[in-house]
C-alpha cells in the first residue's frame, strides 16, 4: 500500500540522520508500476528498512569487521603455521607465502570486481522496494562467480613460478610459492561464490550471515591447515606450556598449509550457497534467476569492469614494490628475509583496516539504497559520518602500530632480521593511519553506489603518479631500503585521500546511473 501523504511530511519534518530510514513496520512495498507516485526518502526493502542512519550504520558495520577480521585471520594463520614449520624451512615458507598473500590480495580483487555490480544493484533495488531487481541481480552474479572462479584459477596456476623469479625469491622459497599457489588454485571457484554472494548480502543490507560464515571458515581452515601441514601447536599460559601435536603426521608442510584454506573455502561456498537458496529478507537465490540474462549481465559487467580495472592497477603496482625489495636484498648484506619482513608489517596493517573496511561497508550500503530511495542528500551524509568513525578507529590502532610494533612482531616470528625491521615499518604505517581511513571509507562508497569509473581513474592516478616513483625514489635511489619503500607507500595515502575527498565534494557520484 502506498505511504499517506501525512506520514510522509511528518517522516520529512524529523531532525537529521533518524528521518532517514523509516518506514512503517507493516507496510508492504508498493509494486513499481502499479502503485502511482512513491514519496522518496524512504528504503523500502530490505533488513534496513525502518532503521535510523545511526542504527543501520552499526548493524551493518559490526558483523563485516568481525568477518573481514576473520578473513584476515585465514592469512595470518597460514603465517603463523609457516612460522613454526621446522627451521630449516621457515624463512623460506614464510618469504614464499608472503609474496602468496599478494596472490591472495589478487583473488580478492578479481571476485569483488564481479561481486560489486551485484552489490549495487541489489542495494539500489532495496532502496527502490523492487525485489524482482535484487532476485535477478544475485541470480546473473552468482552464475558468474563460478565461471570467473575458473579463470581465476588458471592465472594462479601459471603465474606462480614467473612471479616468485621476478621478486627475486631463492630456490626454497620458489618451490614453496608454486605449491602454494597451485593447491590454492584448486579453491578459486569456490572463493569466488562465497566473496561475490557475500557482497550481494551486503548489498541487501544483510551482514551478519556472511560474518557467520566466516566463523566456519576459520575454523575448518585452522583445524584442517594444522592436521595437514605436520606443525606442533605450543600454547603458553605463564609459567606453563601445552604442545598440540599433529595427531596424523601426514606433514605435507606448505602444501597441507594451503590444502587447509582451501578446504575453508569449500565450506564457506557450501554455507553462503545454502544461505542464498534459503534466502533473506527480500533478497533469495532462484534456479531460473541463474540462467544468462544479457541485460542484467551487462549492468554487471559495466560496473564490475570499471572497479576489477582499479584493483588489479594498485596490485600491479605493488607487484611492482616487491621486485623494488628484491633489489633491495640482493644489495644488501644480509637481505634475506627482507619479502618476510615486509608481509608481516602487511599483516598487521591489514587489521587496521579492517575497522575502515567495515564501515566502509556500510556507507557504500547505505549511500545505495539511500540513492535508490531518491534521497542524495542522505548519501551524502552516511558517508560523512561513516568517514569520521572510521578516523577516529584507524587513528588509535595507528597509536598501537608506533608503540607496540616489537610486540606485535613477536607474535608472528622471532627471526632477528624481522623484529629489527618490522617495528620500523609499523611506526611508517600507524602515522598515516588517519588519511587511510579517508581513503577507504569513501572509496567504497563511491564504489557502493556505482561510481566506479571514476575510482579506477583516481586509484590509477594516485598509484602510478604517486606510489610507484615514490617507492622507488626512497627505496632505490635513495638508499633508504625497506624503509624508505614504506615512506614511499605510506606517504602516498596522503594523495590519495584527496583525490577521492575532491569526488566526493563534487557530487558527480550521486547521478551515476547502474
Amino acid at each position: 500500500m502506498s505511504i499517506p501523504p501525512s506520514e510522509h511530511r511528518r517522516a520529512e519534518a524529523s531532525s537529521g540522520d533518524e528521518r532517514s530510514v523509516e518506514t512503517a513496520a507493516t507496510a508492504t512495498p508498493p509494486a513499481p508500476a502499479a502503485a502511482g507516485p512513491v514519496p522518496v526518502g524512504r528504503i523500502r526493502a530490505g533488513k534496513l528498512a525502518g532503521r535510523t542512519m545511526t542504527s543501520a550504520i552499526w548493524v551493518l558495520a559490526w558483523p563485516v569487521l568481525v568477518q573481514q577480521m576473520l578473513q584476515a585471520f585465514v592469512g595470518m594463520s597460514d603465517k603463523l603455521f609457516a612460522g613454526r614449520l621446522d627451521p630449516g624451512e621457515r624463512v623460506a615458507a614464510l618469504d614464499a607465502i608472503g609474496i602468496g598473500s599478494y596472490i591472495g590480495w589478487f583473488i580478492g580483487i578479481a571476485m569483488s570486481g564481479l561481486g560489486i555490480g551485484g552489490q549495487a544493484i541489489i542495494a539500489r533495488a532495496m532502496g527502490a522496494g523492487d525485489e524482482s531487481l535484487a532476485h535477478r541481480a544475485l541470480g546473473q552474479a552468482i552464475g558468474l562467480s563460478a565461471i570467473w572462479g575458473l579463470l581465476v584459477a588458471v592465472v594462479l596456476w601459471f603465474v606462480a613460478a614467473p612471479l616468485g623469479r621476478a621478486t627475486g625469491l631463492d630456490a626454497a622459497a620458489l618451490d614453496g610459492l608454486v605449491t602454494y599457489l597451485r593447491v590454492l588454485a584448486i579453491s578459486m571457484p569456490a572463493a569466488g561464490l562465497m566473496l561475490v554472494g557475500a557482497q550481494c548480502l551486503h548489498g541487501a543490507g544483510e551482514t551478519t550471515w556472511p560474518a557467520a560464515i566466516a566463523v566456519i571458515v576459520n575454523l575448518v581452515n585452522v583445524t584442517s591447515s594444522w592436521l595437514l601441514s605436520g606443525v606442533d601447536v605450543a600454547i603458553r599460559l605463564g609459567d606453563r606450556e601445552w604442545v598440540l601435536r599433529d595427531p596424523l603426521g601426514l606433514d605435507l608442510g606448505i602444501a597441507g598449509i594451503a590444502g587447509g584454506t582451501s578446504l575453508g573455502y569449500a565450506v564457506g561456498a557450501a554455507c553462503t550457497l545454502a544461505v542464498l537458496r534459503r534466502g533473506v529478507r527480500d533478497l533469495r537465490l532462484r534456479r531460473l534467476a541463474v540462467r544468462i540474462e544479457r541485460p542484467m549481465l551487462a549492468r554487471i559487467v559495466r560496473i564490475g569492469v570499471p572497479n576489477f580495472a582499479a584493483g588489479i592497477s594498485m596490485w600491479a603496482v605493488n607487484l611492482f614494490v616487491l621486485v623494488f625489495i628484491g633489489m633491495v636484498a640482493r644489495e644488501q648484506a644480509g637481505g634475506r628475509g627482507l619479502q618476510g619482513a615486509h608481509i608481516i608489517a602487511v599483516q598487521w596493517e591489514a587489521f587496521s583496516f579492517l575497522p575502515g573496511f567495515a564501515i566502509g561497508t556500510a556507507a557504500a550500503a547505505l549511500a545505495g539504497q539511500y540513492l535508490g530511495a531518491g534521497r542524495p542528500d542522505l548519501a551524502r551524509r552516511a558517508i560523512l559520518a561513516c568517514t569520521g568513525i572510521a578516523v577516529v578507529v584507524m587513528g588509535l590502532l595507528g597509536v598501537v602500530f608506533v608503540f607496540g610494533g616489537s610486540l606485535l612482531t613477536r607474535i608472528i616470528s622471532s627471526e632477528p632480521v624481522h623484529l629489527e625491521t618490522v617495528p620500523r615499518l609499523l611506526v611508517i604505517a600507524g602515522l598515516t593511519q588517519v588519511f587511510f581511513a579517508v581513503t577507504m571509507v569513501i572509496r567504497q562508497g563511491l564504489r557502493g553506489v556505482g561510481d566506479t569509473t571514476w575510482c579506477l581513474i583516481l586509484t590509477t592516478v594516485s598509484s602510478y603518479g604517486v606510489r610507484l616513483p615514490a617507492t622507488y625514489l626512497f627505496g632505490v635511489t635513495l638508499g633508504l631500503g625497506l624503509e624508505g619503500i614504506w615512506i614511499g607507500l605510506c606517504g602516498e595515502f596522503i594523495v590519495r585521500a584527496a583525490l577521492f575527498s575532491a569526488r566526493f565534494l563534487h557530487g558527480g557520484w550521486t547521478r551515476v546511473r547502474v
